[in-house]
């Protein structure tokens, strides 16, 4: 049997970023038998308008980014929180996602959220967001496929999350209970 693969979507767009490095990590310590894919170039991807939104002349770059996603067993997704919310260059990766409509790359997908913030909070404004545009886009999305943290200043305290033992633990059940999640049986 093949492994497993996990897309994984980054709402900053900071080389350095905390996002990228939780990304890192998760790849970096994937379970045995999956394979994380950290899907780069969402700045590529213009906003999400029905007028660009044709098949017959469809950007690349959007092209790409939905086959990566259809291709993948699951998607996980790795954000900061944004003034409350998730980044711009996540809401269009999931717009984008979701089309055509009823039929887009995240119809049917499994979907876990990482967040973090610089508050207590972890970013759990941003990762309920995120599951909830998720949903709406057709993934499937569960109050259970989530992991926030914060504050990631006195969380990661200068060090890189790889080095953070109980995240990367945390990251690696989020993961293997992403790939459990099955589709709802239909009536």
């Amino acid at each position: 049997m093949s492994d497993a693969k996990v897309v994984v979507l980054i709402g900053s767009l900071r080389d350095q970023s905390v996002s990228k490095q939780i990304a890192e990590a998760a790849v970096e310590n994937s379970p045995a038998g999956v394979v994380l894919e950290v899907r780069d170039g969402l700045e590529n991807l213009p906003f999400y308008s029905e007028e660009t939104d044709n098949a017959d002349a469809l950007p690349a770059a959007v092209a790409d980014v939905r086959a990566t996603i259809a291709d993948a067993d699951a998607v996980l997704v790795v954000t900061p929180e944004y003034n409350g919310t998730i980044p711009a260059v996540l809401k269009n990766v999931i717009d984008w996602g979701s089309r055509p409509y009823g039929a887009g790359a995240l119809k049917g997908k499994p979907v876990a959220v990482i967040s973090h913030s610089i508050s207590g909070r972890g970013g759990q404004w941003a990762n309920a967001d995120t599951r909830r545009s998720a949903e709406v886009a057709g993934a499937l999305v569960s109050e259970e496929l989530r992991l926030e943290l914060g504050p990631t200043g006195e969380l990661f305290d200068g060090i890189h999350p790889r080095e953070h033992g109980e995240v990367v633990a945390n990251i690696g059940t989020l993961v293997t209970d992403l790939l459990r999640v099955e589709a709802p049986a239909a009536v």
